[in-house]
């Protein structure tokens, strides 16, 4: 159980990628999220990223069971899950507006980034969840980020309509 564990955790290993495991699991993400939204639509995405977060609270938490980090580097299922929060609303819009989801490339791009520096530079309450520990501090930190990533995202994508349209 402890490999299935550490399996789901690195999401397929990508955590062991160095350096910057953090970055490749949240690279990693952006495949999935577009395979996800091709095969079940919106609603799938959203239910995968509240089965995603179960399933890293569970397997996250036999992972780090007798290990002195509590946030091992190697463990990115939270930085995935954070990741799809970030990209919901393009996802969301894309199918608002019924059309190819890569078209909407530049909110990809706006997501990734800001999901990248809140999850690094932990501001406020990600910081704070950061240090409750255990599996849900673990996987806390990066569904604020990701939260946060999407209000940023929200505000680019409401500037460039205001903007450019």
């Amino acid at each position: 159980m402890k490999e299935f564990a550490r399996l789901a955790v690195t999401v397929f290993y990508v955590g062991l990628l160095r350096p910057a495991p953090g970055t490749w699991g949240s690279l990693a993400a952006l495949p999935f999220a577009w395979a996800i939204y091709q095969i079940g639509g919106v609603w799938f995405f959203a239910f995968a990223i509240v089965a995603g977060f179960i399933k890293g609270l569970y397997f996250t938490n036999i992972y780090i069971d007798g290990k002195e980090d509590h946030d091992p580097s190697e463990v990115v299922i939270d930085e995935v899950i954070g990741q799809w929060i970030a990209l919901a609303p393009v996802i969301y819009g894309a199918s608002m507006m019924n059309i190819d989801v890569t078209r909407l490339w530049p909110g990809w791009v706006c997501a990734f980034i800001f999901f990248r520096l809140f999850d690094i530079t932990k501001p406020g309450p990600v910081g704070w969840a950061d240090r409750k520990g255990g599996a849900m501090g673990v996987m806390l930190d990066d569904v604020i980020a990701g939260v946060f990533a999407a209000i940023v995202t929200i505000g680019f994508a409401a500037l460039f309509h205001l903007v450019l349209m």
